[in-house]
């Protein structure tokens, strides 16, 4: 499903769409087009980009095609999702010790659309993080390689 949503190829793309996109919520996934965990989320992606188009503008980004941002965020983990609001980096806390990024894939649908209803609403009251409103249970858990540091 990957095919169906847009992608950044190269840091100026990147750093444009943080840039530009105003007033919504913009979802950038770091992964790989044919890793199947990624393919997991790109479908859960692609299926509630149009109900979302309102409130979020979703983009692909291929971690090795952007290593400075790969870098930047300790992409380790793949597929991580970042988010931002007016070229504000959102920050979520999930319950988990990095609130920079959602690692993995979401389990369902409905779970990435009331993520992107609160990091919105968030956003719009002038947070820079806010509560996750995914069960803890549908939460990936994954240990920090640098915890500790």
């Amino acid at each position: 499903m990957s095919f169906l949503l847009p992608k950044l190829t190269c840091k100026r793309e990147v750093d444009q769409a943080i840039k530009s996109v105003a007033e919504k919520v913009l979802v950038l996934r770091f992964g790989r087009d044919n890793d199947v965990v990624c393919l997991q989320l790109d479908d859960i992606l692609a299926k509630t980009a149009h109900d979302l188009s309102k409130m979020a503008v979703i983009y692909l980004v291929d971690v090795n095609k952007v290593p400075v941002y790969t870098q930047y965020f300790d992409i380790s983990y793949i597929p991580s999702t970042v988010f931002f609001f007016n070229g504000q980096h959102m920050k979520v806390d999930y319950g988990s010790p990095d609130h920079t990024k959602f690692v993995g894939s979401f389990k369902t649908k409905q779970d990435f659309i009331d993520l992107i209803e609160v990091i919105y609403r968030g956003a719009m009251h002038g947070k820079l993080i806010v509560r996750s409103p995914i069960d803890p249970n549908n939460i990936p858990k994954y240990d920090l390689l640098y915890q500790g540091i």
